[in-house]
């Protein structure tokens, strides 16, 4: 078994200086990650052959092998891997060109703690988007496009029947709900259900690339625009020609880039970074975000006016602890793609991990049930999955249902508030206008959030 094949995510550390092989090792290591260390680059080459980690962190500096030509083999040989480069000698110019090249990031020495734990979490999620990406690419091929995602209760019926309303129309729609709800999933259903299914469908994280990057990203620029503009670059708003494009995780956006984005909605036009005409857009938007977009409007975060254009149809994903019927059948769709993958039968669930399951609040929603399966079925020796082979938090027994999700270890803030607000909901005897006001919140935000959370409207 490699390195990869674990849960947590496994990081290389490469650099020349063992000291700082051993301090980020320590660091990464008492966040949650897996690390390896390599003393040098082309010891490097040979821990990523041999490990195939998740994530590569190295120096760009060092003699024989440099950072750069480990990117340039990695990449070669797999597209997908995922690079951060460091160094004591950045500049605009050079972290462009290695971004450009294929590097996730590139930060510079000294570095506080935090900044790079950010970014390796950052990186973590981006391989993760990137695997989930290419699973449901190659299970789109093998699948009807008319099939809907798995699902049969009613919240996530209801939000899918919005979906093939608004699949039709080009009007701007918004996806609204907590990580790992399917949000992306339900922008691609969209997608094919439309007339611009045989278009490009292109995505991107708005979290995931500082804001000079993104701009690039977003809009393009031209050659010599800036330093490190060595040719032309065409933006996701022009490449998605007339297909989709999936404005992910919409709420981590800067201010500044809000601006220009509400000018590409309204104009239906982009501006490359260093050009003076404009290029027309014609691809679907789509937007998702996690976030409640109007606490974040009242926090001084979010544009209201960017917020209404992108807000012109909502859907709002249920969480998978409001869908628990459909566990069972998300498990054997999941358990049956894993046995594709190990060339083995599928296994199936025995009755009380099935239970477990659906008891589970799932904080993680269908990305952490998938994780859990996958876990699962590696550790089950026989046919079936007994509940012993369910991670131990699956286990565990529910406590009162009013109360549980306030109560786990490290709860979400958006755990607490739908508990706080079962809560107040229950000593008010289901009394909304008077909720609203304990809560010191309008009723039509406490109506749009009793329905985010899947509670009684």
């Amino acid at each position: 078994m490699t390195a990869a094949a674990t849960s947590a995510p496994t990081v290389l550390i490469i650099d020349d200086e063992m000291g700082i092989l051993d301090t980020i090792r320590i660091l990464l290591k008492n966040e949650g990650f897996i690390p390896y260390t390599a003393l040098g680059g082309k010891k490097g080459l040979e821990q990523i052959a041999a490990l195939k980690p998740d994530l590569i962190l190295t120096d760009v500096r060092m003699p024989d092998v440099t950072g750069l030509d480990i990117l340039a083999s990695v990449r070669a040989h797999d597209p997908e891997a995922v690079v951060i480069l460091m160094t004591a000698q950045a500049s605009l110019q050079s972290a462009i060109g290695a971004v450009n090249n294929g590097a996730f990031y590139y930060i510079q020495k000294p570095f506080k703690n935090e900044e790079l734990v950010t970014i390796v979490r950052r990186a973590a999620e981006h391989r993760t988007l990137k695997r989930e990406n290419k699973t449901l690419k190659a299970e789109m091929k093998r699948r009807d496009k008319s099939v809907r995602p798995i699902g049969a209760s009613k919240p996530w019926l209801d939000a899918l029947h919005v979906a093939e309303s608004v699949a039709g129309t080009d009007s701007t729609v918004l996806l609204q709900g907590e990580s790992g709800t399917g949000k992306e999933v339900v922008a691609r259903y969209i997608h094919d259900l439309s007339a611009r299914a045989t278009k490009p469908f292109l995505s991107i994280n708005c979290g995931a690339l500082p804001e000079s990057l993104l701009e690039s990203e977003l809009f393009g620029h031209v050659k010599g625009s800036f330093t490190g503009a060595s040719r032309d670059k065409e933006g996701l708003f022009f490449a998605a020609g007339e297909g989709t494009f999936l404005l992910d995780e919409i709420g981590e956006t800067t201010p500044a880039t809000q601006v220009k984005l509400l000018r590409v909605l309204q104009q239906r036009e982009v501006i490359p970074v260093g050009a003076t005409e404009a290029k027309p857009v014609t691809a679907r938007v789509i937007a998702a975000t996690n976030r409640d977009l109007e606490d974040e409007i009242k926090r001084g975060n979010f544009r209201s006016d960017l917020y209404y254009r992108l807000n012109v149809i909502s859907i709002v994903l249920p969480p998978l602890r409001t869908r628990p019927d459909d566990i069972q059948l998300l498990s054997d769709a999941f358990l049956k793609r894993a046995g594709e993958v190990r060339g083995e039968a599928p296994r199936i669930l025995a009755a009380d991990a099935l239970e477990a399951m659906q008891r589970y609040s799932w904080p993680g929603n269908v990305r952490e049930l998938e994780n859990a399966l996958e876990r699962a079925a590696i550790l089950a020796k026989g046919e079936t999955i007994p509940l012993s082979a369910l991670p131990e938090r699956v286990v565990e027994p529910k406590s009162d249902p009013l109360v549980s999700d306030a109560v786990q270890v490290n709860p979400t803030l958006d755990t607490i508030e739908r508990a706080y607000i079962l809560w107040v909901l229950e000593n008010e005897g289901g009394n909304k206008p008077r909720t609203a006001e304990v809560l010191g919140i309008d009723p039509s935000t406490l109506y749009r959030k009793l329905s985010r959370y899947g509670l009684p409207t």
